[in-house]
Formats: structure tokens, sequence, C-alpha cells
């Protein structure tokens, strides 16, 4: 196949002018600003706005207006315009990588069926139309060199691929990328790309040689399938050890951030090598970064800052800028510009959403489907360019074609706003939505990795059952062990603990076992889980190894020390739960975790504030002996309560209000947990040390201490 990029960018006679590029710049990204606030106003992306500035400030208008501005602005020279159009290339890359971020493949496995038919809908149709537009054009379209099967051929393809990097900014910008049909919708683009590429490359190869050879497109095929396979197997193991390595280093940013651009750039090489084109690269590298678990977790959003505050808004802007309206001022060119317009989002339309009926999706998918895969970009443009510099496509017909992109994403846009207007989509969809966001806004119960330091004894058997029930099934856990290889471990217990779960086991030798706990915690795991026995040392916290750990830790710590006088390794399951809360995030963190661990086994929970240092208030009756406040009272210490509570049938857990009244919260709860029989208490407290040992507070360790039913306290470290 032919070097596309080099047949693009061919160079031709030109200098190059510094000032010009950053004036270039500069303009594109504030000008693109602009629309784009103007468009949200609108309830539009911002992205229309970026298209809409690149085509005021190309030469349909600003080349109108002032004709020498113009040409000092954007001067001919292929060297200047090779510069712009670098820089908008790393922008697509760029907004490819924050693609692959948000990316599920687990998700869009689950949809394979609706994934795979609504590309092939997408593409056959919107095909088939254009090759029979192509036929019919006028020859004012065909460029010099053109035969009219060729030039069909590079009709039918323009008409009928969508962009991914315009897809996704779309989808992004309105809060749909983790819909079902928003994953449909990426995946799709994707193998819109996939194939648009390649046959380009056989289209191309046509035109120059006169034919093309079935073993090259093949090999291009196996290539792009091992480049897959590769890059999600040995890929993933060298961007996993990278990034363990930096996290062990301290989990500095920049060097995650070097990471990241280092992957990106040595995929982009893999697939421009390929002949495909280096954005797919970026794709894969963003899916690959993702799915590392030792990823830092600010990298993405530096990452979406830099690209929409700067590239992405030169890439639109510049796809704008290819745009010459003047070219149209011929009725039959005009007529005929309309028709492709007409037949490229009708077809694509009708084609996405007759594969998504097909496959059994919803009315409204499949037209929020059609909708989303009307965008077009990046390879249209390419599609024009390669065609003109080819011969193929007459100066006229570059001009409708690339009109075609900036005409389409603005539909795209309006459309997809207008569809999900309202539509919350199917029941099991909003649990999954709800779910998500749930777990994006808490503190401690999220999809990161769980620790879990084990010797295989009942009480990290206890802790294995807080975890695995509190956490989703998403986040994975690893059962860390320090000593003898030669000691035998059984983890079987914590296996059947966590059956549904992703479990691996590590070993390792060390002498301080402190500190391969902390040192393992650095490595992208969420929270560390540790089991404790009864207290027997009133010097110490809990114990040695557990005191060290708080003492250290950079991350939340869940300390679950087991009910006295158990005669089995496994705590029952919980069926009534102490939760003191108050308006603190440490409290709040406990809430997540006794919530979703009612939520699962039904555990009913007391959630229990504690208003000390006031006077006598009208009290309503008892409940199990203990004073409670009339519901309408005007009181803080409810207000809290009733917040919690609200939190708590979001989601789906079982509780009841307490409000007590005294000077000893730690003896109130604890006679609260003898009037209820609860068998739990759930707290939270922040991670501090005094002189040689951590301190959990007061209220925190005399319960530990006087409690004889299980007492999880969530831990957070001041610096979180």
């Amino acid at each position: 196949m032919p070097d596309l990029g080099a047949t693009v960018f061919a160079a031709e006679a030109g200098g190059f002018d510094l000032l010009v590029f950053w004036v270039q710049i500069l303009v594109l990204v504030t000008t693109a600003h602009l629309f784009g606030v103007v468009m949200r106003k609108v309830g539009l992306p911002s992205v229309v706005g970026a298209l809409m500035a690149g085509l005021v400030l190309g030469p349909s208008v600003f080349g109108v207006v002032w004709e020498s501005g113009f040409e000092w602005f954007l001067p001919t020279g292929s060297e200047q315009t090779a510069a712009l159009d670098a820089v908008s290339w790393v922008g697509v890359a760029l907004l490819l990588v924050v693609t692959g971020f948000e990316t599920d493949l687990g998700l869009i496995s689950k949809l394979g069926r609706p994934a795979l038919l609504v590309t092939a809908g997408s593409l056959v149709v919107p095909l088939v139309a254009g090759i029979v537009v192509g036929m019919l054009m006028p020859s004012i379209f065909l460029g010099d060199e053109a035969e009219r099967f060729t030039f069909t051929l590079f009709v039918a393809l323009a008409l009928s691929v969508s962009s991914l990097a315009v897809v996704a900014k779309i989808l992004s910008e309105l809060g749909l990328m983790r819909r079902d049909f928003g994953q449909i919708t990426v995946a799709v683009g994707m193998a819109n790309d996939v194939v648009g590429w390649i046959m380009l490359g056989v289209f191309a190869g046509l035109v120059t040689s006169g034919g093309v050879s079935v073993g090259q497109v093949l090999a291009t095929l196996g290539g792009i399938v091992a480049f897959g396979v590769l890059a999600l197997t040995v890929g993933q193991r060298l961007v996993n050890m990278l990034l363990r390595r930096v996290r062990r280093t301290g989990g500095n940013l920049a060097a995650a951030l070097a990471v990241c651009m280092i992957t990106m750039l040595g995929f982009g090489v893999v697939t421009e090598w390929l002949e495909v084109e280096a954005v797919l690269g970026a794709f894969v590298a963003g899916v690959v970064l993702h799915r590392s678990r030792f990823q830092h977790e600010e990298v993405i959003h530096h990452l979406e800052g830099l690209t929409g505050a700067l590239f992405a808004p030169v890439f639109f802007a510049t796809a704008g800028l290819k745009v010459d309206l003047r070219l149209l001022n011929d009725s039959e060119a005009l007529l005929w510009a309309l028709v492709l317009l007409v037949v490229a989002i009708v077809f694509k339309f009708a084609g996405a959403y007759g594969g998504a009926r097909l496959a059994g999706r919803t009315h409204r998918a499949g037209l929020a489907l059609g909708a989303g895969l009307n965008a077009r970009g990046a390879l249209e443009i390419v599609i024009a360019a390669v065609g003109l510099s080819l011969g193929v496509f007459s100066s006229t017909a570059f001009s409708v074609i690339v009109l075609v992109p900036v005409i389409t994403s603005l539909f795209a846009s309006a459309t997809l706003r207008w569809v999900v207007n309202n539509w919350q989509g199917t029941p099991d969809e909003q649990a999954r939505l709800g779910r998500e966001k749930a777990l994006s806004q808490n503190l401690v119960v999220r999809t990161s990795r769980l620790l879990l330091p084990s010797r295989g004894g009942p009480e990290s058997i206890a802790a294995a059952q807080v975890l695995h029930f509190a956490w989703p099934v998403e986040a994975g856990a690893t059962v860390f062990t320090t000593g003898d290889r030669d000691t035998e471990v059984d983890i079987t217990p914590l296996r059947n603990v966590m059956y549904d779960r992703s479990l691996e086991h590590r070993r390792v030798r060390v002498d301080d076992p402190v500190r391969a706990i902390i040192d393992e915690s650095r490595l992208g795991y969420g929270v560390i889980g540790l089991g404790a026995l009864d207290y027997v040392d009133t010097q110490q916290v809990i114990s040695p190894l557990v005191d060290g750990v708080l003492s250290e830790s950079p991350i939340p710590v869940v300390v679950v020390r087991r009910a006295r006088n158990l005669d089995r390794p496994l705590p029952g399951a919980f069926s009534r739960a102490v939760v003191p809360v108050t308006g603190s995030p440490v409290s709040r963190a406990a809430q997540e975790v006794a919530f979703n661990l009612s939520a699962q086994l039904g555990t009913e929970l007391h959630l229990t504030h504690v208003n000390s240092g006031r006077g006598e208030p009208a009290a309503l009756p008892s409940l199990f002996g203990r004073r409670m406040i009339p519901r309408s009272a005007p009181d803080v210490g409810e207000q809290v309560v009733q917040q919690a509570m609200a939190h708590a049938d979001e989601l789906g857990a079982t509780s009841r209000s307490v409000v007590l009244e005294g000077s000893s919260p730690a003896e109130l709860i604890l006679d609260l947990v003898r009037d209820i029989e609860a068998d739990l208490v759930v707290m939270g407290a922040h991670l501090r040390r005094v002189g040689d040992r951590p301190f959990l507070g007061h209220r925190v360790e005399q319960v530990l201490r006087d409690c004889d039913a299980t007492v999880v306290v969530v831990l957070i470290p001041f610096d979180l």
C-alpha cells in the first residue's frame, strides 16, 4: 500500500515562518474556545464551536473578508501547513488516548452482537448508497486523471465511515460515554476507523498501480490483529512493569505521564508502520493504560485538561479551515453537495438504526446510534486530500467531501442531544450507571484493587468477608503473605469467601513485614484490609503489625477486629449493626462500607448520632431504653442522620435512625450495641500518630477495647 501520510503532505516549495505558526495556534485555540462557549450556551458540545471556528477562519469567511490577512495567516506553503497539521494530529492522538481510558472492554464484550451488527449496517448501507451517487455525479467533480470507477470508490468510502475522535468527543461532552449505546458507538467508531484506513490504502493502491495485492491487504489485516493481541498481552505487561516501577519510586505524576506519552507514541509508530494510522495505536494505548492497576489516578485528569484546553480545539478548528465554500458558487455543484450531505446522513443513520434493531436494541437506542455515528472527521479529510493529490477529485469535489464531516458532525451533536433528552435507558443500564456514579463519588469503596495481608488466620477471613461484601466485584484483590516461603499458607478459605472476585496470592520473604505491606500498598491499591484478633496489650492499639501499618499507610485502611468468643473461623452474616454518624469525611467513609454490607447481606443498620454537652430535649418514647430526639426538631444531629438514611436508601441498605444524648459517646454506643444485640459496629477515624503509636481517637479505641461484637474501623490518612 502507498504511504498515505507522504501522499497527503508531499513537500512543495515554500518556507516556514515561526511567527505565523504561533499566531495560527493562538487564533485557533482562542476562537475555538469562544465559539465553544457559545455552543454550550445553546446546549451543543464545544466541538461544534471548534468546527465552526475553523470554518469562519478559513477561506470561506476570513479569506473573503480580508484576503491579504488570510494569505498571511494561512499561507499555501506546505511546510507551514504541515506544522499546523502536525499539532492537529498530536491533538487527535491525545483525544483518542483519553477515549481509550473511558472505553470498557468488558462492557463492549457483553454488547458484542449489537456492536457487530451496527458496524455492518453503518458501513455497508452508506457504502452502497455512496457507490450509486458516485456513479451519477457530474464530471466537474472528477479530477483530471480520474476514472469513474476509482472516483466512485473514493466517494463511497468518504460517505460511509465515521470518526472515532469526533464521536468520542461528542459523547464525552454530553456525558454519554458510559451509556450502553455510547460504548457500542465507540466500538463501532473504532471499527469504522480501522476499515476506513484499510479501504483507503486499497483504493489508493488501485489508482497508483492500477491494481492491488490481495496478499498485501491480508498482511495488513493480520498485522492489525497481531498488534491488538500483542498490545493487550505483552504490551499490557510492559506498561504494568513501567507503571509499577513509577509507583515504587514514589508515584511521581510526571513519570506516570511520561509512560503514557511513550506508550501512545510507541503504539502509534507501530500502527503507522502497519499503514493504518497512528491514531488507532493511540486509542489502543489508552485502553491498555487504563487497564493497568498501577496507573496513577491523576493522569487521566491531566490528559483531559491538556487535550481539551489546547490540542483538541486545534484539531477540530483545523478541520474547518479546509472547507472552501467559494467553490460551490455553481448551482450544479451546490445541488450535488446537498445530495451528498443528505445521502451521507440518511443512509448512515438508516444503516446504524437497522443494525441496532436487528440486534434487539430499543427504538431510542437505534436513533442514538444513528445520530452519533453520523459524526465524521479526520479520516474523511484525509480521504479528500488523498483523492485530490492522486487526481481522483477535482478542487470542487475536495471542498464538498471536506464539508461533509463538518455538517454531519453538527447534525450528530444536535440530533444526539435531542434523542437522549429524558431517556434514561433500561432498568439494568440505570442501575449500572447509578452504581458507577456512586462509586465515583465514594472515598474508599471504589473499584481500585484491594490489598489483604494474610497468613491464612481467622482474623483475615473476617476481613476478607467485610471487603468482599462491601466492595464491588470489579475490584480485584491481592492476598499478600510475608514470611518464609517454605511455610505452608492455606488461603482456600479466603478464595471461598471472595469466590467471584479476581484474586491473586503474592508471597514475599522479608524481615520487616510492615515495610513490605507499605511498599506493596503504593502499587495502585485503593485500600488495605487488616484482620485483627482481640485486644491484648494496653500499650498497643491492636497489634504490632496492625499498629505499624496504621502508622505509615499512604492509603485508607479497613481494620476488622473479630467478635470475641467465636467458635468458628468465619463470622455469621451480620444481622444488626451500629454505625455512628457525623458530618465528617471519615464518617462518610464508614457509611460507604456499612451501606454496601447492608445492601448485600440485609444487615439492619442503626445510624447513630450522639449529641453531647446539651440540655435535655423533649423526648419521644424510648427505643431499647435510649432517649430519642423528635424528628421535627431543628437539630443538627438529626439532620446528619437523615442525610445518612437518604444515602442508605439510595444504595438499597436497611437503616433506622438513632440520636442519643450524653457526655460519653463511646459508652452510649456500647450500651446501644448491647441493648439491640448488634453483632457489628462500623466506625470511621483519621490515621494519626501520637508519640510512637497510632492514635485512632478516644471513642474508637474505647469501642475497640470494650465491644464484644465485630468492630470495623475505616481509617483515612490525613493527607487524602
